[in-house]
C-alpha cells in the first residue's frame, strides 16, 4: 500500500487507520512502514476486531503479531481473521507533505520468538538510615521509565538491574500507549518491585497511569483518561508539564491530584516554574519525580529524581535478600495518601516528614523553605526540624531545589 499525507491531512484528523484484513488460518501478521525518517515522523499501531493490539510510536517501522508473541509494544494472541487496521499518527508532517509505503503480510506457521539475553545480577547498595514511621517505611524509587517496549533500548530485566543497581525499592514501568509490558513485570525478580504502568501519550500532553487498569486509549480526551484510571482503581499523574514540546496543552475538567513536578528535564532547578506550575494547578497537588529514563546516556538515570513513598511493608518477600520488598499496591496507596518525598538521587540530600517533626539527611547549610515562607538554615547532617501543614522544600543560598517534601 502506497499512500500521500499531506500536512491538511494531519490538521485535520491526526490518527488515521488502514484496513487490511486478515485471512482465516493465519498464524503471524507482519506489517513493515517505510517513510523518509529525515522529513516527519509517523507514529505506528495496531488494532484487530477484538480491539487495540499494540503501539510503538515512532521507535519502530515494523511489528510481528502472532498467538504467543508479539513485537514489544504489541500483544500476542490469535490473529483473529477479519478487518484490521494499522495505526498511523500523523505526528510530524512537513508542508511538502510524507509518502508512505505499507508491507503487510501473513504466514501460516508463526516464527520462533526472538530470545533476549538475560543480564548478570549485580549488588544493591546500603539503604539509607531512615527510621519509620507509625509502622510505615520510606521507599526510594522512579515513577517514569522506559523499555523496548516502547522508545527504551533496555529490555524490562535490564531496566530492573539498573535500578536495582542504583539503589532503588521500585519502579513504574511506563511505556507509550501500550500494555505489552504488564504481564512481563512479575517474571522479573531483580529485588525491585516493578509497577505497571502507561505513559498516555499525545502531542499536547503526557499523562501517566499506574496500575493493573488495562488499556487507556490515547486516542479519547483526557477526562477520559481520568475517568479511566479512577474506575479501575489505578492513579493517574500529569507528566512534565513543562516540558519543551511535551508540555501539558490538553483541556481537563478535573485536574488529577498527583503531578510529576519534578522530571529529569529540570535542568537548573534555580527555574522556579514547576513550582509555580504546581501551586497553580491545585493546592493540595501530590508531588512525585520522574526520570523518563530510555536509555543511557540520553536522560536520567533511573531515581534522578528519586521519590520516596511512605508505604506499608508488605512483605512481599518473607525472607532473604529481599525481606520486606514494598508490593506495588502499597506504593500507590502511600501516592494517593500524599506521604510523598523526592530528592535528586537516591543518596541525595533528603527531606522527609516524620509525623510533626521534618528529618533532614544530608543537608547541612541548606535552606529549609516552609508552606508559609519561613526559612531556616539546616544545621547537622541529620536534624529534625519542626513542619506544619503543607509542602516543605530544601534549597541552596542560590535558590536551587534539593529536595521537596508534602
Amino acid at each position: 500500500m502506497r499512500g500521500h499525507w499531506s500536512l491538511d491531512d494531519r490538521l485535520a484528523r491526526i490518527l488515521r487507520e488502514v484496513p487490511f484484513e486478515v485471512p482465516p488460518g493465519t498464524a503471524a501478521v507482519h506489517v513493515k512502514l517505510s517513510y523518509d525518517r529525515s522529513q516527519g515522523v509517523i507514529d505506528l499501531g495496531c488494532g484487530a476486531p477484538g480491539g487495540f493490539r499494540g503501539w510503538s510510536g515512532g521507535a519502530r517501522d515494523t511489528y510481528t503479531i502472532t498467538r504467543d508473541w508479539a513485537t514489544p509494544g504489541y500483544l500476542p494472541g490469535e490473529p483473529e481473521p477479519g478487518t484490521w487496521n494499522v495505526w498511523l499518527r500523523l505526528h510530524r508532517i512537513p508542508p511538502q507533505g510524507l509518502d508512505y509505503t505499507l508491507d503487510i503480510s501473513f504466514e501460516r506457521a508463526a516464527p520462533p520468538e526472538p530470545v533476549a539475553e538475560e543480564p548478570p545480577h549485580g549488588e544493591r547498595p546500603p539503604r539509607r538510615d531512615i527510621p519509620d514511621v507509625g509502622g510505615l517505611r520510606w521507599y526510594a524509587g522512579d515513577f517514569h521509565a522506559h523499555t523496548v517496549h516502547s522508545d527504551g533500548t533496555l529490555t524490562i530485566a535490564e531496566l530492573a538491574e539498573l535500578a536495582r543497581g542504583r539503589g532503588l525499592d521500585f519502579l513504574a514501568v511506563t511505556d507509550h500507549n501500550t500494555t505489552s509490558h504488564h504481564p512481563r513485570l512479575a517474571r522479573i525478580d531483580r529485588g525491585v518491585t516493578l509497577i505497571p504502568g502507561q505513559e498516555v501519550t499525545t502531542d499536547r500532553g503526557h499523562a501517566n497511569v499506574f496500575g493493573e487498569v488495562g488499556w487507556v486509549d490515547f486516542r479519547e480526551p483526557a477526562d477520559s483518561w481520568v475517568e479511566h484510571a479512577e474506575r479501575a482503581g489505578g492513579l493517574i499523574s500529569i507528566n512534565h508539564p513543562l516540558g519543551g514540546d511535551c508540555a501539558w496543552l490538553l483541556p481537563i475538567s478535573r485536574r488529577p491530584r498527583v503531578a510529576e513536578v519534578w522530571s529529569s528535564g529540570w535542568w537548573d532547578r534555580r527555574w522556579g516554574a514547576p513550582l509555580a506550575w504546581a501551586d497553580a494547578w491545585r493546592d493540595d497537588v501530590i508531588a512525585i519525580g520522574g526520570s523518563d529514563f530510555h536509555t543511557p546516556g540520553s536522560d536520567g538515570l533511573p531515581g534522578s529524581p528519586t521519590t520516596w513513598v511512605l508505604a506499608e511493608n508488605t512483605g512481599a518477600e518473607p525472607s532473604g535478600a529481599h525481606a520486606g520488598r514494598v508490593g506495588a499496591h502499597a506504593v500507590l496507596e502511600g501516592v494517593r495518601a500524599g506521604r510523598t518525598a523526592v530528592s535528586t538521587g537516591p543518596d541525595g540530600p533528603l527531606l522527609l516528614r516524620l509525623g510533626d517533626e521534618l528529618l533532614a539527611l544530608d543537608a547541612d547549610g541548606l535552606v529549609l523553605v516552609r508552606p508559609d515562607g519561613t526559612r531556616q538554615v539546616v544545621r547537622g547532617e541529620r536534624a529534625l526540624l519542626p513542619a506544619i501543614d503543607g509542602p516543605h522544600r530544601l534549597e541552596t543560598y542560590e535558590n536551587e531545589v534539593i529536595a521537596l517534601c508534602a
